[in-house]
């Protein structure tokens, strides 16, 4: 078997773990894997999360940090963005020093050098590169950097990636992965969920906003907030949210760390979704669209490929276009019915076995042009 190194940091939430356990997944088979990250890993927990069916037989995990440093390293990466930089760089100088091991190095934590040519998933541009400070503690080039193979997950991404740095990457969408009860649409609540991480960055407050204006033209509509905060850093703006949740508690409830289970049915439950952040692809609202939810979204970003351009009806940039649009939408029962048939439609494009088969031409493409 062919040997494989992958680089992840740090396994906390997010898409982004998705896709790098699925690329895993889809790998296991046919190659000898080894996963560079942080801390250790559960990966039965994971598996439950993701739906994936990883083991210990088929994936060497090599750690930073022993067990003992483990929960400490993840609560100073997730509070402190200097000391995840320097985590980040310890780990790639690590990675770097063994990557004459393997066949092929892969990074599923965006752009990065890996010691030689290989394949990084790229999520967000210019992530890992740091200050020179950093560079220099895991001996980083940008130039070596850029002759990777390098993969994004919508074609929003793709340009700017493109414009940033001078690369054409391939598209390959994220698995979403989420299983959700099938509640026909006369049974669903007049609610939109609002998922995600509930920080600044994300501006649920502007969600609140145009949810309350919207039940000010009539519509005795509710709103579902899940997500984690933002951290020791993120309590100002934290503070700020629940403030307004509770002066509208009426119609609005916060779930903070809600389990899988509960997440997945909560969702299933709710007609619509409503994101107001642009986003590189957005897994979130890609989880709405799976669940049979119509999701209102902003109209440039990754989140229109999910969406899909033809239902501009969805789309808005300000707060008043917004309430405008949705407005629309909930007066109108055969534009509901149209929207979810398009929807439906969309699915298939964020199937975990399309992201397996995708990924995997793209290694197997590597290996055909390095033994040819």
């Amino acid at each position: 078997m062919k040997k494989i190194a992958v680089y992840y940091p740090y396994f906390m939430g997010g898409g982004a773990e998705a896709v790098v356990l699925w690329m895993l997944q889809g790998l296991q088979e046919k190659y000898d894997l080894t996963l560079f990250t942080v801390g250790n890993i559960d990966l039965k927990k994971l598996n439950s999360m993701y739906g994936t069916s990883l083991s210990s037989q088929n994936v060497k995990v090599i750690p930073l940090v022993s067990d003992m440093f483990r929960d400490a390293c993840y609560f100073m990466m997730a509070n402190n963005k200097e000391l995840r930089m320097l985590f980040f760089h310890l780990l790639i100088r690590l990675f770097k020093q063994n990557s004459h091991n393997y066949d092929l190095v892969m990074c599923g934590y965006n752009a990065m050098d890996l010691g030689k040519v290989g394949i990084q998933y790229i999520h967000m541009t210019q992530v890992l590169e740091g200050t020179p400070l950093y560079r220099k503690i895991s001996s980083f080039s940008k130039e070596d950097m850029l002759k990777n193979i390098s993969i994004t997950n919508s074609e929003h991404l793709a340009n700017y990636t493109k414009k940033v740095y001078g690369i054409e990457p391939k598209v390959v969408y994220p698995p979403v992965v989420i299983d959700t009860p099938n509640i026909p649409w006369s049974e669903k609540e007049d609610a939109f969920i609002c998922s995600g991480r509930i920080v600044e960055a994300k501006e649920p407050h502007r969600v609140i906003k145009i949810l309350k204006m919207v039940r000010e033209k009539g519509f005795d509509i509710k709103l579902h907030m899940t997500g984690g905060g933002g951290g020791v850093y993120g309590w100002k703006y934290d503070s700020l949210i629940k403030k307004m949740v509770k002066e509208n508690q009426d119609w609005i409830t916060i779930y903070e760390n809600l389990p899988y289970k509960e997440y997945t049915e909560l969702l299933a439950k709710c007609r619509y979704g409503i994101h107001f952040k642009k986003e590189p692809f957005g897994i979130s609202i890609a989880e709405m669209v799976k669940a049979g939810a119509i999701p209102f979204v902003r109209g440039e970003g990754g989140q229109v490929e999910i969406v899909g351009k033809h239902n501009e009806e969805l789309f808005f940039n300000k707060e008043q276009e917004a309430v405008a649009q949705i407005v629309n939408v909930l007066s109108n029962p055969n534009q509901q019915s149209k929207l979810c048939e398009s929807l439906a439609q969309q699915k298939n494009l964020f199937s975990t076995h399309r992201f397996m088969s995708e990924f995997n031409e793209v290694v197997n493409s590597y290996f055909e042009t390095v033994d040819s």
